[in-house]
């Protein structure tokens, strides 16, 4: 699944330009900087966070960019050591997500506390006109939820390693580059992330599917989950979700108040959890709106209780849909309507 990405060259330009062309220079690389960062640390607020700082550190030492390699090259040596330096202050828990079962069994996003959502808005920045087919499939497969779980599963190192050799398609000799690291220490670090991947991913992700564009199946799966909801029709959510379906809720997201990640297992257990959710709303309003996040169909639900006057947000919810059905749902709290350009309100 390895796939080179072109440098740009241009070293000379970095260096020659005053500070505030540099600094439009670099910002052309903000969009994939923040996907990096996120690949890295699963939370695109603390990515946000990492591509200031990047960008702020490359600014300040303009003047020592030698040009050896490329701008990007360069950035993505200061953005990958800042998230390498960032998780190693956090909770050994941040740095390696812990097994949601001894099996080894994926576990939903959800269950990844830190995990966030990703706009697509982002996505379609990075994904250029001039995009290969190669590089949208990669912007895809390698975004969505379950692959961001998987890597979460990864040593910060380990991750580091997959993503610049697997991901960007770098050679081993300038991933060590990359991590003042050695070529057998890169190689060594790859062996033993790739099974930890692959046993964590859904057979179906693989390999790459060569698409990004919604399918007729899923935009029809959507739209019968969301008419289930929003008409708070149990049986017409049965008959969307598959048996072996999975859903999880954060804190805050679709009413859910506990501390921990709320974890559902099967088109039962799912149906009867949310049942309360369902049959309250006979006496209230939602409203969903359809969205994009991870390259995965995603929902946006507003609700309005009766004696309101809005619509309120209430929790956004990114699919998986394969097979036909609703396989998983992953469910995160309103406060990530403002990264997806939605309202508070309607």
């Amino acid at each position: 699944m390895t796939h080179q990405v072109k440098e740009s060259a241009d070293p000379a330009e970095a260096r020659s330009g005053g500070g505030a062309a540099f600094a439009e220079l670099a910002n052309r690389y903000r969009p994939e900087l923040q996907l990096h960062c996120y690949r890295m640390l699963g939370s695109l607020e603390d990515a946000e966070d990492l591509v200031q700082e990047t960008l702020l550190r490359a600014w300040r030492k303009r003047m020592s960019f030698e040009g050896r390699s490329a701008l990007r090259t360069w950035l993505y040596r200061i953005a990958t050591n800042l998230c390498l330096d960032y998780l190693e202050r956090m909770p050994p828990a941040r740095q390696k997500a812990t097994a949601a079962d001894p099996g080894g069994a994926t576990p939903p996003a959800t269950s990844i506390r830190w995990l966030q959502p990703f706009p697509d808005q982002i996505l379609d920045d990075l994904v250029s006109s001039e995009a290969t087919p190669d590089m949208v499939v990669v912007a895809k497969e390698t975004i969505e939820l379950a692959f961001m779980v998987a890597i979460q599963h990864l040593p910060p190192r380990q991750r580091a390693v997959l993503i610049l050799r697997d991901v960007l398609g770098w050679s081993a000799k300038d991933t060590a580059a990359q991590l003042g690291g050695t070529v057998a220490s890169v190689n060594s670090a790859l062996q033993r992330a790739r099974p930890v991947l692959k046993r964590r991913l859904p057979e179906h992700r693989l390999e790459w599917q060569g698409t990004t564009d919604v399918s007729e199946d899923e935009r029809q799966v959507l739209q019968r989950y969301m008419a289930a909801i929003e008409r708070a029709d149990s049986a017409a959510l049965a008959a969307v979700l598959r048996k072996d379906a999975r859903a999880g809720q954060r804190a805050g997201a679709g009413g859910h108040t506990g501390p921990e990640p709320l974890w559902v297992e099967g088109r039962d257990a799912i149906i009867t959890a949310w049942a309360p959710l369902l049959q309250h709303t006979h006496d209230a309003e939602l409203r969903l709106r359809p969205t994009r996040s991870n390259r995965q169909p995603a929902v946006a639900t507003y609700l309005r209780m009766s004696g309101d006057d809005r619509l309120e947000a209430f929790a956004l919810t990114v699919l998986r849909i394969d097979g036909g059905g609703v396989a998983e749902v992953a469910t995160f709290a309103p406060d990530t309507f403002p990264a997806f350009g939605l309202p508070s309100t309607l």
